[in-house]
Order: structure tokens, then sequence, then C-alpha cells
């Protein structure tokens, strides 16, 4: 028998003579590095989750015109951004908005053009009695708009566009009617001139006729308007490819949502276009992830602490009761280093098999807690597996250091004198 079989053989059988103490020290550190396996688990996979759940909240970036632009073309811009700077597996939601005023029984309300699929998945906290339109001819009315109105889902209604016209009167026409002499003129000419001049300025406006298919509780700003397909309102005012803002829904960081930011402000391709982010968004999540991973690296301190506390403990004990053999074992001419060996190996087999059983029973504690608080499975990390064994291992010896050394200093002829 080879001198580590023997070594193997001797501390396993001195694990299974005082296998209840050994029992409770395995247990303390299975728990344990079932613990710190399946926060740290939660620690790497937190950013994940936490972005997913703040998604629920709104975009986290818009674009808006630049100073010296009033709007830009929507889906090149987005295009680019997608192609170039931010990728596509990140997007969440694309929303793109124009707003126009419009007319509902003759109440002004502020109608915004949009994309639904892309508001949707933008701002999926939006609450709505009814549906979302789904084609060309429906519409979404703002809680307190279709409170005004009297407006309920099912109802039609039609959407009235006037554009604006400009009071001005052409610098020329005044200088040719003084040439004239045109100031002279009747009483009853200067009227007929000036019915002649409005009804040539007036431009009708455009109407739709519209289904109201929901109402949109928010309990916010986004109840005061009326939503309907950018195509509908494009149709309607007219005139296509303007847009007022991009929402963006981006599951990012907050260090890479600085970065796209930049890095779309700093673009020349696009130097009509600036990036903001959603502050509310976005620090209420930087704050939130903050203080949940402190909170986990404080627990998980406090778990390895008490492994540390729990072992030692279990390990005097055991020195403590086998200080006659020790001293017997001295007395025959074992070594300091034999025994620290002994000792030690029967620590570090006890941290192995613990950190191997906390391995598996971390991630099933992590895909737990993931299902219960974030709604969502949790994913595995397969280093986890090796680094919960050795920070396992690592602890436990840590831990028996003290009982190895108190072991060392029994002193052969008092203890076999019963002292």
């Amino acid at each position: 028998m080879t001198r580590r079989k023997m070594f193997f053989r001797m501390i396993t059988a001195s694990l299974i003579r005082r296998r209840s103490r050994m029992l409770v020290a395995l247990l303390a550190i299975a728990v344990g590095a079932t613990i710190l396996s399946g926060l740290v688990t939660i620690y790497y996979d937190v950013p994940r989750q936490m972005g997913a759940q703040f998604r629920n909240y709104g975009a986290n970036m818009i674009l808006v015109p630049s100073v010296e632009s009033d709007a830009f073309e929507t889906m090149r811009t987005v295009d680019d951004i997608m192609l170039n700077i931010i990728p596509n597996e990140q997007l969440v939601g694309v929303a793109p908005y124009r707003y126009e005023t419009v007319s509902i029984h003759d109440q002004p309300v502020i109608a915004a053009g949009t994309e639904m699929a892309g508001a949707r998945a933008a701002s999926p906290y939006w609450h709505i009695d009814g549906a979302w339109p789904s084609k060309s001819g429906e519409i979404l009315l703002g809680g307190e708009t279709a409170d005004l109105l009297g407006l309920k889902s099912g109802d039609k209604l039609t959407l009235v566009y006037t554009p604006e016209i400009s009071d001005e009167t052409p610098e020329n026409e005044n200088l040719s009617g003084q040439e004239n002499g045109q100031e002279n003129a009747p009483e009853n000419a200067d009227q007929s001139g000036q019915e002649s001049a409005d009804e040539a300025d007036y431009i009708p406006g455009s109407e739709l006729e519209m289904e109201v298919t929901g109402i949109l509780e928010t309990g916010g700003s986004e109840e005061q308007y009326v939503y309907l397909t950018l195509k509908d309102l494009q149709e309607l005012t007219g005139s296509a490819g303007r847009l007022d803002v991009i929402e963006l829904s981006v599951s990012a960081t907050r260090e890479q949502l600085e970065h796209y930011a930049e890095r779309i402000n700093m673009d020349i391709d696009m130097e009509n276009v600036t990036a903001q982010l959603v502050k509310r968004v976005t620090q209420s999540e930087s704050t939130v992830l903050t203080k949940l991973q402190a909170l986990v690296f404080l627990v998980t301190a406090v778990v390895l602490a008490l492994i540390m506390i729990c072992v030692a403990t279990t390990m005097t004990a055991v020195v403590t009761e086998r200080r006659k053999e020790i001293g017997l074992r001295k007395a025959l001419g074992a070594s300091d280093q034999s025994i620290i060996g002994e000792f030690m190996g029967e620590g570090l087999l006890l941290g192995g098999v613990g950190g191997i059983l906390g391995s598996g029973l971390g991630f099933a504690f992590a895909q737990y807690v993931s299902m219960n608080v974030f709604n969502g499975s949790i994913q595995f990390q397969p280093l986890l597996l090796p680094l919960t064994v050795i920070v396992s291992i690592l602890v436990t010896g840590c831990a028996c250091l003290l009982p190895v050394r108190s072991a060392t200093d029994v002193d052969p002829a008092l203890v076999l004198k019963g002292e």
C-alpha cells in the first residue's frame, strides 16, 4: 500500500469514527457552500434580471432632434443606431412619436402618431382598458381625454386636422396695391378684396373616421393624448418622414447606456440627433442594483465567517478528544508535520465534499429565489462549480489552523500521565 493510499485511509477512517461531529461540520460547510453558490449566482445574474424588471417602467433612452433641426427621419436613424451602435439583441423596444394638434368634437387634443408594436414593447406598464389598435382606422384614447370627450371603447369619432395658416400679407401685394392707387378704392371694394384674400388663404382641414379600441390608464401625462398609427397621422397631415422623439428601451447597464449615448452624439452621420438618458429610470436601476449587490456581498461574507466558526469549533472539539492519541503518536516519534497533515487532510476533505454538495444545491437555491422574486429562470454559471469547491476548501483550511496548532502543542509526557 502506497503512502498516499495509507494517508487517505487514515483520514477517512478518522472521519467515520467521529461521524456525528464530522457530519455537523460537513452540514455546516454544505449549507454555507449552498448559500455562497446561490448568492454569487444571483449576484452575477442580478443585472440581467433587474434590467428586465426595469424595462417594465418604460424607455431608458430617448432620441430628440438637435438644436439646429426640429425633426428627423425615423427609420433611417433607428436603422443606423441598430447597425452601428446598439446591438439588436439589447433593443427591447423602439417607439417613434410624432405629435400634432387635432380636433375631436371641436375640442383640440394632441395626437401622437407611433408604431403600436414598438410603443407596446417600450412601455409595457401602460394599462389598456380595451385593446391596442391593430390596424389603420383605430385609435387609443388617454383616460383624461376620453373623460373630457365622453368617449369609450367601441365609439366612432372624426379626427380633424387643420394646418396652421400664416396671417402675414405678402409684401409685393401691398406695394402693388399702393402703386395702383388702390388705397383710395371704395369701401365695398376693400371688403370684396379682403374676402377674396381670405378665400385664397383658406386651407380646408383633413378628416379621418376612427374607432376607439381602448382607453389608456397610466396615472401620468400619457392620459392627455390620443394615439394612432404613424401611417394614419401622416395621411391626416399630408406629410411624412418627420418625427419629434424616439423612445428606446435598451437592456443594458447604466455605463453601457452612457457609452451608447456618447457614441450617438459624436457620430457625424447622425449630427441632427441628440441622445439623452431617462434619469428617473437609469438612476433608480443603478441605485437598486448597487444596494442589492452590496447586500449579497455582505450576506456572503457573514455566511463564510459562520462556516469558519462552526468548522473551527468542531475541529477544536476533535483535537481535545484526541489529545491522548496525539500524545501517544508523538511519543512514538510522529512529527508535527504528520499530525498537521492528518488534521488538515480531514478538514480539506470535508471542505471539498461540502463544496461539491453546495454547488448543486446552490443553483437550485438561486433558481428558487429567481423564480419567486424576479419571475424568471436564472442562468447557470459553470465556473461557479470549481469556484465554490475551492472557496469551501480554503475557508475550511483557514478554520482548521488554530485547532491544528493546538494539536502540535500537546506535550506527550503530560498527556500520558493523565494531566
